[in-house]
């Protein structure tokens, strides 16, 4: 009952702060449309109005959306996603409203836009910090673990720091019968409970919100009735990978298992329409992007040719067999960024002090200059902007035998940029793949518009201020 208490007291919080910002927030769009244009101001009851009825539909919408649930587990994308459904809801009913019923109330056209504008943007930046820095109580959500061995020290070895465990407090790790101790939990908190009928007790005393299950072996030693107890009483039951691809934004390969993998969200298949609409966006935005940069790529191309293309005879560009869509190969196109005779010795990792690398190979490298060719690409057909960056097939043989699932990154097309080159240096060992596999994964089953926006956007701040990896 104080769980449930303290949860209604949370979302009563959020529904009056967010009131105050989507009040605010139309009365400010107001201020800007009447001094920007220089109209004329709107008497105060017809303001107040169209505040009033904006800030009661913003929060029926976001009420509909299970933006105040109490036990929201949802991602920060997925929350952006419902205040974005939320705001269109609204603009929708109030049009219908001011335009059908109420014309009095019709404010300057600019109003709305700039209003649900920004809503969303005071919205998005509200949430992001109540969800990261647990103000009102909210996104940090009281965890138990369910085991303590090998699969369970995932949690200890991924998420040392405190910055890594923003949105939850951990209360401790329950050890159970078939964990492997050795490679177990060494530095967290050991409760020692016992998971029979009392366990609804613990859960209840000490308020906790969702219980991960981690243990090594389930078979036999999960005690199923009391955590079907536990959820019909609210709390999340929450599997390890489940769990680690929702804090972490990777998929954990080496824990993976067949049936969580058929059971689990997305991995959504493509379908015809699907891919032209994908190749128009992508060729639109490469058309765009050459506009802007063809001078640039002129001027490298200049260089290169002067620092040592004029002496070798060699071209500016480097074309390498890579490894693209469902297997298929192609020739992915870059400006050469090392020195020609790189690969006399056979095929090599690159690495992010490779001394194969030329003078001005260095410094393209870093604002990601020597990528820019891999637009041709784009317009091809065979690569996308946002995916898995495309491997040689001498190394994708080797990773495809060593690593688990290796090949399910070639369900979507490669990219120029991808959420593993964000997360993760250079691959210079199979080691190395494993762990980008574990975010070019996540990046194929959790494709979408919006994944791909953040992404973008991403990649832009690291070209800008030279954090190439």
């Amino acid at each position: 009952m104080a769980a449930t208490n303290k949860q209604n007291k949370r979302s009563n919080a959020l529904v009056i702060a967010e009131a105050v910002i989507v009040s605010y927030s139309a009365y400010l769009a107001n201020f800007l449309v009447v001094s920007i244009l220089e109209v004329e101001s709107p008497s105060f009851l017809k303001l107040a109005a169209n505040i009033s009825l904006m800030t009661f539909l913003v929060l029926v919408s976001s009420l509909s959306v299970g933006l105040y649930e109490a036990k929201l587990r949802e991602t920060f994308r997925g929350i952006i996603r419902r205040i974005f459904v939320s705001l269109a809801l609204t603009y929708f009913v109030v049009e219908v409203i001011t335009s059908t019923f109420m014309e009095e109330l019709r404010m300057h056209p600019y109003f709305l836009p700039v209003a649900s504008g920004v809503v969303i943007l005071s919205l998005v930046t509200f949430r992001y910090f109540t969800n990261r820095l647990g103000l009102l109580g909210l996104g940090r959500t009281r965890i138990v673990v369910i085991g303590a061995g090998e699969r369970a020290s995932i949690i200890e070895k991924r998420m040392r720091r405190d910055v890594d465990r923003l949105g939850f407090e951990l209360l401790g790790f329950i050890p159970i019968p078939g964990d492997n101790r050795e490679d177990g939990i060494r530095n967290e908190r050991l409760v020692h409970v016992k998971i029979d009928d009392n366990f609804r007790n613990y859960v209840i005393d000490n308020e906790i919100d969702e219980i991960i299950i981690a243990c090594d072996q389930r078979r036999g030693t999960l005690p199923i009735e009391v955590l079907f107890d536990c959820r019909l009483r609210g709390v999340e039951i929450t599997d390890l990978l489940d769990f680690m691809e929702r804090e972490t934004g990777q998929i954990v390969v080496n824990l993976m298992y067949p049936s969580w993998v058929v059971y689990s969200n997305g991995f959504n298949s493509q379908n015809y329409l699907r891919d032209i609409l994908e190749y128009g966006i992508n060729a639109f935005v490469a058309v765009f992007v050459m506009l802007f940069t063809w001078p640039f790529m002129l001027l490298t191309a200049v260089i290169i040719y002067l620092d040592d293309g004029r002496r070798t005879g060699t071209s500016v560009f480097y074309k390498q067999e890579r490894v693209g869509l469902n297997g298929k190969l192609f020739k992915i196109i870059k400006f050469r960024s090392m020195r020609p005779d790189a690969e006399k010795d056979g095929a090599k990792w690159a690495s992010a002090n490779d001394n194969r690398v030329t003078r001005i190979g260095a410094f393209i490298r870093k604002y990601r200059i020597d990528e820019l060719p891999q637009l041709i690409n784009v317009l091809k057909g065979e690569m996308a902007f946002i995916g898995p960056r495309p491997e040689r097939p001498q190394f994708v043989e080797q990773l495809i035998r060593e690593i688990p699932y290796y090949n399910q990154r070639h369900n979507v097309k490669p990219g120029l940029a991808g959420w593993a080159q964000l997360n993760y240096p250079y691959g210079a060992s199979v080691e190395d793949s494993m762990e980008k596999l574990k975010f070019d994964l996540y990046c194929v089953k959790h494709q979408s518009l919006l994944l791909d926006m953040l992404i973008f956007i991403r990649t832009v701040e690291v070209v800008l201020f030279g954090k190439g990896r």
